[in-house]
């Protein structure tokens, strides 16, 4: 198992420590739980059919990435990232721990450490959208369904290679 301690500072009130862990097996129930709570806090227009649909099927998406996992120091699981060679293919933080610079640290994390450079977001998840723009991202192209043809449209970005704060 890989750990990586870091120290974010997410605001002048709130300094916090993280470990960045490479997930496991025994890991997906809990990343199961915090992609529900992130996908069920800022993914509204995905129907219950689809919802459904990917969450059978997220063990194959764990599996097909290089994934880690953000853990407070005392352990607790609050976020995760899955990246496939330079692309993030997967990014979400815990509902409760939103705000937290949990992403931040993640994408800082994927981009320094891994290279990555591209990712595909839901077009209609405004948050998401905005937090890569803000992060150093710019819109390359798009699509008008998401990668198993579902009627989500993607947006497909590249990091610009500014330093993202």
């Amino acid at each position: 198992m890989n750990i990586f301690v870091v120290n974010p500072s997410f605001d002048k009130n709130m300094t916090d420590q993280f470990i960045i862990e490479t997930a496991t097996p025994l890991d997906y129930p809990r990343l199961s739980a915090i992609w529900e709570s992130s996908v069920r806090a800022t993914h509204d227009f995905i129907t219950d059919e689809d919802f459904e649909h990917y969450k059978r099927h997220l063990v194959s998406y764990f599996e097909a990435v290089n994934l880690f996992i953000a853990k407070t120091i005392e352990g607790e699981s609050v976020g995760f990232i899955g990246i496939a060679g330079s692309s993030i293919e997967q990014l979400f933080v815990d509902a409760c721990f939103r705000g937290m610079g949990v992403g931040t640290l993640l994408l800082q994390f994927a981009i320094k450490e891994h290279g990555a450079d591209h990712v595909d977001v839901n077009e209609q998840n405004r948050q998401a959208v905005g937090f890569y723009l803000h992060s150093g991202f710019v819109t390359h192209s798009c699509s008008e369904v998401d990668s198993e043809g579902k009627p989500y449209p993607l947006l497909h970005l590249h990091y610009s290679g500014e330093v993202i704060p």
